[in-house]
């Protein structure tokens, strides 16, 4: 093992707990290595994913690590996470969790709560806390008393309760040995806040058990509401749970990954920040929510979509992705001071590609739309918004642009993005004849076929007998499974199976998939390579059903669910050699494994497998 590979967990190592404005990520060491307060996209005060020595962190566990076995787990049906510790002398279980807030008055303000317990035996435990505030760019004070830790800066501070003695570790942070015997406790509160003067919470078994059953209770109540019951109904309860989990609150956005700049190879550049809402996504996450039986998070997430396209004056472009709060800007900057999990640099905050043009968005913002509307219907004003949109889009979809993996080496004709504009008309159309609004259909209609026509034509290559990544190219790119799930060509037509068919053969090891290859496709501006990419994993499966193929298709999903990591979470990407790469966990990546498991479901019930729309 490499000194790299002994200073930081694998990205699989990790379980994430949160209260629904940001997440702390927990190893199986009992290390808390990131969480950024007080919002997903803020400053982390706990990095040490992305640097070991700098980055801070809140660790709890046995001192004595000789022989000692570790493993972790959810607590049934929540996000409430256990770290049990086993050795010859003694098993001792951590509980972490943070109380989801009643409301968002108080924005600064959270609640990590730490709690070791002695199943049997004796162990001696060290805690220690060292936040590095502002991504470790800020400095703070500490002040160690009896009744626990202060750590402050100008504009946050942390609060550590402690039922066991603490003292200065002399480094900057907090630091507790104790002993534990059968059935004893110790309970660390870490709370946030603005304020300069917080006060200590009273730190007992008491306070620890109201916390305990008042966030179980609410995990409990929250999942009660899923409506799936087929035959993956754990893995798709645990990937609805972490959807939960990495929703913003306050306006109902949900972040592709909690994580900045984790490698999709280790030690490469290919290292992004995913904290922020992907209009992509949209379709994907409505579909799921309501899918699934939760309206609540649909309407929830609908209503921040509408809020993006309201605020588009007449003419103006789409963003592909806009902060958890709506904002526009989010500047690409590199932190050269931290090293990178594992050396992998460039550590990057704020994500470039929100100045692309990638032109698929439109026809997956009209999709959701559409979707909702069968759902709720729309509001005349959002009507209106939409049909600025189509204006857009008419005069701008056969230009070239970064595409669906958003590309730095140069505009292109993505075959994608193609896809997603003839999306854009088809359900604008559906939706103006249902609903009985007033709209140019016979304009729509006459783009919506001439898109057509023009993927058929360009789209396809007849040298290499499938769609192709982008027109005059020949290169196979793993979103054309898409073509037959988003209804522009039957699941069994010749062109589509003779698509699966070279995706199988050329991207795939079964059962992963990668998006494209990176030496023959087009040029994404970056060098290496990466993972194969779970998304993609999971629309096979689903191309796979469609095309009623469906012993296969369950075959590579069930070998795709041995993947998860130990308490059911992904990432964005898998290594050659299994390991996760890539931001973690990530929405997409559960959402698809959702969309997944509903359709080789229903293939196997003989029902037509779960599209987007219904014709």
């Amino acid at each position: 093992m490499s000194e790299q590979e002994r200073r930081y967990l694998p990205i699989e190592d990790y379980g994430m707990i949160g209260d629904l404005t940001t997440i702390a990520l927990v190893g199986k060491n009992g290390s808390i290595d990131w969480c950024c307060l007080p919002d997903f996209d803020s400053p982390s005060i706990f990095g040490a994913l992305l640097d070991a020595d700098k980055g801070g962190f809140f660790r709890l566990a046995p001192m004595d690590q000789n022989g000692l076995g570790t493993k972790q787990m959810y607590f049934p049906a929540t996000n409430i996470l256990i770290t049990r510790f086993l050795s010859d002398d003694g098993v001792g279980e951590i509980t972490d969790f943070m109380p989801v807030k009643a409301n968002d008055t108080e924005r600064y303000e959270h609640h990590l709560i730490r709690a070791v317990h002695m199943v049997r035996g004796s162990l001696t435990f060290q805690m220690t806390c060292h936040p590095a505030f502002n991504y470790a760019r800020d400095t703070h004070t500490l002040h160690v008393s009896e009744q626990g830790t202060l750590f402050q800066t100008a504009n946050l501070t942390l609060a550590l309760s402690s039922s066991v003695p603490l003292h200065d570790d002399g480094n900057g942070g907090a630091q507790a040995r104790f002993t534990l015997s059968e059935d004893q406790s110790a309970f660390f509160f870490l709370d946030s806040s603005q304020n300069q003067q917080m006060h200590f919470a009273p730190v007992a078994q008491a306070t620890y058990d109201t916390q305990f059953a008042a966030t179980r209770r609410y995990w409990l109540r929250w999942l009660s509401q899923c409506q799936y019951q087929g035959r993956w109904r754990e893995h798709v309860q645990r990937s609805a749970l972490a959807l939960k989990l990495l929703t913003y609150a306050p306006t109902g956005a949900i972040v592709a990954a909690p994580t900045t700049s984790l490698p999709e190879g280790i030690g490469g550049e290919r290292n992004w920040d995913y904290r922020f809402t992907w209009f992509r996504d949209a379709a994907f996450t409505l579909d799921s929510l309501l899918a699934l039986g939760f309206t609540e998070e649909a309407e929830a997430f609908i209503a921040w979509l509408k809020g993006r396209t309201n605020k588009i004056q007449e003419g103006g472009e789409l963003q592909p992705i806009y902060t958890i709060r709506g904002n526009h800007e989010m500047p690409e900057i590199h932190l050269d001071h931290l090293e990178g999990y594992r050396q992998s640099r460039p550590v990057r905050i704020g994500n470039g590609a929100a100045t692309q043009k990638q032109l698929d968005i439109y026809g997956e913002l009209i999709d959701v739309l559409f979707l909702y509307s069968r759902h709720r219907g729309l509001s005349y004003e959002t009507w209106l918004h939409l049909c600025q949109q189509l204006d857009w889009l008419a005069q701008h979809w056969q230009e070239a642009d970064e595409g669906i993996w958003e590309v730095r080496g140069g505009a292109k004709h993505f075959l994608h993005s193609r896809l997603m504009s003839w999306v854009a008309f088809d359900r604008a159309v559906r939706i103006s004849q249902e609903r009985g609004l007033p709209a140019p259909l016979s304009e729509w209609q006459q783009i919506s076929m001439q898109i057509y026509r023009e993927i058929m034509e360009k789209g396809w290559n007849e040298h290499t007998q499938s769609f192709v990544q982008y027109y005059g190219g020949e290169a196979i790119d793993a979103s054309a499974l898409l073509l037959s799930r988003m209804g522009f060509i039957e699941a069994r037509d010749p062109r589509m199976l003779a698509t699966i068919a070279r995706i199988q053969r050329e991207l795939t090891h079964t059962p992963h998939v990668y998006r494209y290859d990176v030496d023959n496709a087009a040029d994404d501006g970056l060098a290496g390579h990466e993972g194969t990419f779970n998304i993609c994993s999971f629309w096979l499966v689903e191309a796979l059903a469609r095309a009623g193929r469906v012993d296969e298709a369950r075959l590579s999903l069930e070998h795709m669910l041995t993947f998860a990591n130990h308490v059911g979470l992904y990432s964005e990407e898998i290594a050659s050699n299994g390991e996760a790469l890539g931001n973690f966990p990530q929405a997409f990546t559960h959402l698809a494994l959702i969309h997944a498991c509903l359709s080789v479901n229903e293939a196997m019930d003989n029902i037509a497998p779960h599209q987007y729309f219904s014709l």
